[in-house]
């Protein structure tokens, strides 16, 4: 019978296990097991400076052109249109980046990609939903070989990708030239629109009812006609949305995923644990080849035209905005989500800027200014997270 009625084995000692509990509450608890802030937590996150980023513009905006119609529903499909078309490229930048390698051939795609829409449909007569198939599997090949170059030759991603932008360009003005005898190309928008898929994915708005049925009540502006000013969501902010959502559930939620993040942090080890390193970074440039001819068929069946000269500097606009968003130019860390706040800045400052009497020259120096607080700030996080670790 052991104190106040408790049992204890014939063994057992009850100070003793009484001092023993006292030395175990005072030993320090285990590195690796430790509460962090909420704040911390945040900090750590990829996404978090852009984030950040965005409330602050947005803020800037509210009070500098709250009362331009900067937010009036015009104003917001406005920058969200922008925003949109380099969001598509964003995604597709930012997961290749995080796999550690680069695609400078993005914005000659674009030009490469609207032309081989438009030259079949308007002149050699193809069905436009067909010229649109081609224009995506030529650009999707395309992006293999450059991937394939990339991991055969074992050459700078940036110096293959650097070629593949003057040769899509120089190609696109040389086919243009060759067939069209010009380089802008019009009457694409027009056969869109006849066009059952090409107009159901591509051209125009979608809830172009819904849009109606809000500006009868006053929300929005209801014109003489009877139709609103806002007919509706653009599609490539669909198409936008949809992207996004796809990417950020595939690098957070998935295998392949973890692939992206195992190869860009270290290609070796990745391989040497069983990645296939080769077909995913492939892969990856079929992505953003992918994401460039879906900006360049939205563009075309939106504006009507395609030109030679269409998407100069877009990949370091997307650059910067997966920049923006967290990602690292070293690869192994980065975000989608914070890839499309990053896009999500450009396009509200962009278009902001135009609504201010700030001179809209000013709008280059913005982003410099950011890309170099988000690398600043991305270093930052990266050290603590090294030394977390």
């Amino acid at each position: 019978m052991g104190v106040a009625g408790k049992h204890y084995p014939p063994h057992a000692n009850p100070q003793q296990d009484n001092a023993d509990s006292a030395t175990d509450r005072d030993k320090p608890s285990d590195e690796r097991v430790r509460r962090q802030s909420w704040f911390g937590h945040l900090l750590n996150r990829p996404e978090f400076a852009a984030i950040s980023g965005t409330v602050l513009v947005f803020l800037v905006f509210g009070f500098g052109a709250g009362s331009s119609g900067m937010f009036n529903l015009d104003g917001v499909m406005n920058w969200s249109q922008v925003a949109a078309y380099l969001g598509l490229l964003a995604v597709g930048a930012c997961l290749l980046m995080i796999a550690g390698e680069f695609d400078l051939s993005i914005g000659s795609m674009i030009g490469f990609a609207g032309m081989m829409v438009a030259l079949p449909s308007v002149y050699f007569h193809w069905p436009i939903s067909l010229a649109i198939l081609f224009a995506f599997v030529a650009s999707m090949l395309l992006g293999a070989l450059n991937g394939y170059l990339v991991m055969r030759t074992r050459l700078p991603s940036f110096i293959v990708t650097l070629a593949f932008l003057f040769i899509l360009r120089g190609l696109t003005l040389a086919l243009s030239i060759m067939f069209a005898d010009r380089t802008i190309i019009s009457g694409v928008g027009d056969l869109a629109q006849k066009d059952w898929l090409a107009d159901t994915l591509f051209h125009g708005v979608a809830l172009h009812g819904f849009f109606t049925w809000l500006a009868h009540m006053g929300i929005g502006t209801l014109l003489d006609s009877g139709q609103p000013l806002v007919p509706g969501i653009p599609k490539v902010i669909l198409w936008w949305l949809a992207l996004a959502a796809i990417g950020a559930f595939v690098l957070a939620k998935t295998r392949y995923g973890n692939w992206i993040l195992a190869v860009g942090g270290d290609a070796n080890a990745a391989k040497n644990v069983g990645v296939p390193v080769k077909r995913v970074k492939i892969s990856l440039f079929v992505l953003t080849a992918f994401c460039s001819c879906l900006f360049a068929v939205l563009q075309v069946c939106d504006i009507g035209s395609a030109a030679a000269d269409r998407g100069l500097q877009k990949e370091f606009e997307a650059i910067i905005a997966a920049v923006i968003g967290g990602t690292l130019l070293t690869g192994g860390y980065g975000s989608v989500v914070g890839a499309c706040f990053g896009a999500l800045i450009f396009g509200v400052v962009q278009i902001g800027i135009t609504y201010t009497n700030v001179s809209s020259d000013w709008f280059r120096v913005f982003l410099g200014v950011m890309l170099l607080i988000a690398v600043l700030f991305n270093h930052y996080v990266r050290r603590r997270v090294s030394q977390a670790q």
